[in-house]
């Protein structure tokens, strides 16, 4: 085989990786419209991508506030460093709903959300990509964990009381 086919053959199969892999991802320019819309996006939003390509991330999102994100994704651009939002600190980005909802007991999906720099060829910075974590198990083990662990210390504070 070529070189030329070799290198098609490489970039359908990243292509196909990047569109089934259970994270989601989203490639954003400067002006913060939407670039790359992977299957998982595709899957939890019910946009295709075609429906999102080149439309601005907060109208298709009015949730998201503006002034909030482009001020986290600046240093992205303009230091070339990664951001990061933790579920913890905001439950979600996207407010897709929970995928499973006969066993799961919240109604969305926990996120965290991580913003990196797609650095050009020309060093220039373009271009950043957002990966989207479903953390939606690991909020509600922590969730239920504080509730057993508040449930305890009530239960030992009654049992004080009564002595």
């Amino acid at each position: 085989m070529s070189q030329q086919l070799d290198d098609i053959l490489e970039f359908h199969w990243m292509m196909d990786m990047l569109q089934t892999v259970d994270v989601g991802i989203v490639v954003l320019n400067r002006q913060f419209k939407i670039q790359v819309w992977n299957g998982f996006m595709e899957s939890h939003s019910g946009m295709l991508p075609s429906d999102v390509r080149d439309k601005s991330l907060f109208d298709l999102f009015p949730t998201i506030k503006e002034d909030w994100f482009t001020q986290k994704s600046k240093p992205v651009f303009d230091l070339k460093t990664r951001a990061f939002m933790t579920w913890e600190q905001r439950p979600y980005l996207f407010k897709f709903p929970n995928y499973r909802p006969i066993t799961g007991s919240e109604s969305f999906m926990y996120q965290n959300i991580t913003l990196s720099p797609l650095i050009s060829a020309t060093g220039n910075v373009e271009y950043i990509s957002m990966m989207i974590y479903d953390m939606t198990d690991v909020a509600v083990g922590k969730k239920q964990l504080e509730a057993i662990q508040v449930h305890m210390t009530e239960a030992q504070e009654r049992n004080q009381l009564a002595r």
